[in-house]
């Protein structure tokens, strides 16, 4: 009988999130992950730092390494995460080895040796952002019709709650959250491509890997412009050093993103700074605190938006 330990603060901050769905899931989590392991022929290895799922090293039958993650079921992200997977068939990412959805559970390859390309920053951060690039280029495809993965202008809709929410400019300045929607909505409306995108792509989401140089992990899933892609990386990877550190680093940044991915450099711009507006407004969803870096990199790239 395999024993199963579930941390304390992995269940309360599980709990947390999903409630009385989560409350049951993390009960219920070494019986439905013992079931897992031995239907699926698993041996546990080594378990990763947990943070909403429960993700752990494993060995196959055939003692290959691969990656065990379960997560509460009712959640979409680990149905969207396999979606968008598929849909990339292994160009730039992982695959999916195996799945059960009505237990929360996925099978994923695991990218070996597996640093991740924040090991290159700051020293080599040009390095690094064409690691990215790089990994950007072999994501990105069209997005097919009927695709199971929801749309990124509804996006909006986390701006709007968030104007609802807090009608003043605390936690966040006002006149830049209805500028990162405005912004949001046009940058939409005017792509040029639609395409399946990784979603939450930054440093620590990037590592080394055999079969390709680097593969992408953990993809949150959406489909729209390729432009959003780019956003997260530029105030990431979090936490290192102070926040000047990384926020130094991003003019040029943004102009070896424009010409590694043929954008037009308002267009990363103005993605980058929705992007960081939009991170913090998820961060004040909860308790009402922002991160900070996010922020300070939006009133960075705010002079520059067209």
């Amino acid at each position: 009988m395999v024993e199963i330990a579930v941390p304390d603060a992995f269940a309360e901050h599980v709990t947390e999130v999903w409630g009385a769905a989560g409350t049951r899931w993390v009960a219920g989590l070494p019986e439905t992950a013992g079931q897992v392991l031995r239907e699926w022929d698993l041996r546990l290895d080594r378990a990763y730092p947990l943070s909403l799922n429960w993700v752990t090293r494993v060995r196959r039958a055939d003692g290959c390494a691969a990656v065990l993650k379960m997560g509460v079921p009712e959640s979409e992200h680990l149905v969207q995460e396999a979606a968008a997977l598929d849909h990339f068939g292994g160009h730039g990412a992982i695959s999916v080895l195996a799945r059960d959805t009505a237990r929360g559970a996925l099978l994923l390859e695991q990218a070996h040796p597996g640093v991740p390309a924040r090991s290159q920053v700051p020293e080599r951060d040009e390095a690094a952002t064409a690691a990215l690039i790089g990994v950007i280029r072999r994501l990105h495809r069209p997005a097919p019709p009927g695709v199971a993965l929801p749309e990124l202008a509804a996006r909006r809709a986390s701006f709007d709650e968030h104007l609802r929410r807090f009608p003043g400019d605390d936690p966040l300045p006002r006149r830049l959250v209805e500028r990162a929607a405005e912004l949001l909505t046009e940058l939409c409306v005017t792509a040029t491509e639609r395409v399946v995108l990784h979603g939450d792509l930054h440093h620590d989401n990037v590592l080394t890997a055999g079969r390709e140089p680097w593969l992408a992990i953990d993809p949150h899933g959406v489909v729209g412009d390729p432009g959003y892609e780019i956003g997260a990386m530029l105030y990431n990877p979090d936490p290192m050093g102070d926040d000047d550190t990384v926020l130094a680093l991003v003019p040029a940044r943004i102009e070896q993103l424009a010409d590694g991915l043929g954008l037009p450099i308002e267009r990363v711009v103005a993605w980058g700074f929705v992007q960081a507006v939009l991170s913090e407004v998820w961060n004040a969803g909860g308790d009402g605190l922002v991160a900070g870096r996010p922020l300070r990199l939006a009133h960075l790239l705010l002079p520059r938006l067209a």
